[in-house]
């Protein structure tokens, strides 16, 4: 059986966090815990990482600073806030600087192993294809996480991101419906995610992938009224599974 990855849970509270670290470890995820943001940035950036459950409200540094700063070292891992009912306005904050998901609290046992197995699972036992986008002087790597604006501003793009771009570039030419993002990139297809969290995500994308190139006029994602995103038009996909394969 495979190791669980490892998770982070950032909380201040004692009883909530005391209690999501039961939920996880009976769950086989091994823990590691912290009580503010200052201690909580410091365990995220040490090596065997895997996930982080960040609370919003924290001593020392609150979780918005702590996204931010965690943002500019490991833009690819995987973050999920944790949040207070009725706060929509942190969780859209949340999402536009780099969050993957987030869960409402209170959240039951079975909501919150469904969001971190959502955000942790892959599929190492069949490689996926190389893919890369390429239009005028932009190439988007899916596999390295990165959009490349000439030859010298690199732009890192979270996992959540990453496979987004993916699903997209590999149903290039037909519109993805939020369900099917929602299933295929976050695992889940119960509701429990507001489609909000999909739009946030392609906002943050188009503002990455309009930066600072020539291209940045071009509508690398396109939104369909009623069915869903799709690739934009006349943009280069290269996928190279042989590639992926030999890598892996």
């Amino acid at each position: 059986m495979a190791k669980k990855k490892t998770v982070l849970i950032v909380e201040d509270e004692d009883a909530i966090r005391r209690g999501v670290v039961d939920i996880l470890e009976m769950a086989g995820y091994p823990v590691v815990q912290a009580a503010d943001g200052v201690a909580g940035l410091a365990e995220a950036r040490r090596p065997g990482i895997d996930l982080v459950l960040l609370d919003l409200l924290l001593p020392k540094k609150d979780g918005f600073d702590v996204l931010t700063d965690l943002r500019s070292t490991h833009p690819s891992l995987p973050v999920i806030i944790l949040t207070a009912r009725g706060s929509e306005d942190d969780r859209v904050r949340g999402l536009r600087i780099g969050a993957d998901d987030y869960v409402v609290k209170p959240f039951s046992a079975r909501e919150l192993l469904a969001r971190v197995e959502a955000v942790l699972r892959r599929s190492p036992e069949r490689p996926q294809p190389i893919v890369k986008i390429v239009a005028d002087d932009t190439m988007v790597d899916c596999a390295r996480r990165e959009i490349c604006h000439g030859a010298d501003e690199r732009i890192p793009l979270s996992q959540m991101e990453a496979d987004i771009l993916f699903r997209l570039a590999t149903h290039a030419g037909r519109a993805v419906s939020r369900d099917e993002l929602l299933s295929s990139v976050w695992g889940l297809s119960d509701g429990t995610i507001e489609t909000r969290a999909i739009d946030m995500h392609i906002t943050r994308l188009r503002q990455k992938l309009s930066r600072g190139s020539e291209s940045g006029a071009r509508d690398w994602i396109v939104t369909v009224r009623g069915r869903g995103y799709m690739l934009g038009p006349d943009l280069e996909v290269v996928s190279d599974t042989a590639a992926s394969e030999s890598s892996s």
